[in-house]
């Protein structure tokens, strides 16, 4: 556990270690609602520092966008400067609203033209849309995103209708690749079918896409 300063405050982490030393890391945050502590996060975690990739998850209240993505930033610089774990690169990584603010933070560090220390972007149920509003579309950080981007989204999920986000995903500069989680809803559940089993689904796809991008990285 780990506490990283944030303005006049700290944001609580916790890392999860591999056993041997990592090059690459996950930075990973919630939605809206819960905290770093939310069981699909908590497997997440877990399962990539099993395979060797270092996860650091964090948990920051706050419902605004702007607000979350300093805090995400904070993170960032954190773990850049960190000395007990010298890393060539992160992913950035959040659930709904927590791959917003993972969005916004790419953008801005695009824009600065800040060197490639962030790899790549995960997004979990990414809120594409209010529920029944699909006329206005939260793709503004996206398309100026070029890193390559994995979407993992339940197909019947009410705040990312199937056709708008495949829509944005072609109209997007970044390499981008949907995994989408057959009849489950924003919250990842599907009926008839066990969390475990769908967090091993979600588990496995995002270390592939992982482990395929530091392979190419490395190429």
């Amino acid at each position: 556990k780990v506490k990283i300063p944030f303005g006049n405050k700290y944001l609580d982490a916790v890392f999860s270690v591999p056993e041997k030393k990592s090059t690459y890391g996950v930075i990973l945050t919630h939605g809206a609602g819960g905290d770093m502590n939310f069981p699909h996060l908590v497997s997440l975690a877990a399962c990539l520092a099993s395979h060797g990739v270092l996860c650091l998850r964090f948990t920051c209240k706050g419902l605004n966008i702007a607000y979350r993505a300093k805090a995400f930033r904070a993170v960032v610089e954190y773990l850049k400067l960190s000395d007990d774990y010298k890393l060539s690169g992160v992913f950035l990584a959040g659930r709904s609203m927590g791959s917003r603010a993972a969005a916004s933070v790419i953008r801005q560090l695009s824009q600065e033209d800040d060197d490639d220390f962030v790899q790549g972007l995960v997004c979990l149920s990414y809120p594409l849309h209010r529920p029944k509003l699909q006329s206005k579309l939260r793709d503004e950080d996206l398309l100026f995103i070029r890193c390559p981007v994995l979407f993992v989204s339940g197909s019947a999920d009410e705040m990312c209708e199937k056709q708008l986000l495949e829509g944005v995903a072609s109209r997007m500069k970044a390499p981008t690749k949907i995994h989408w989680i057959g009849k489950a809803n924003h919250g990842m559940a599907v009926k008839g079918r066990t969390t475990d089993d769908i967090m091993e689904e979600i588990n496995t796809q995002v270390f592939s896409w992982l482990s395929e991008n530091i392979e190419l990285e490395h190429k």
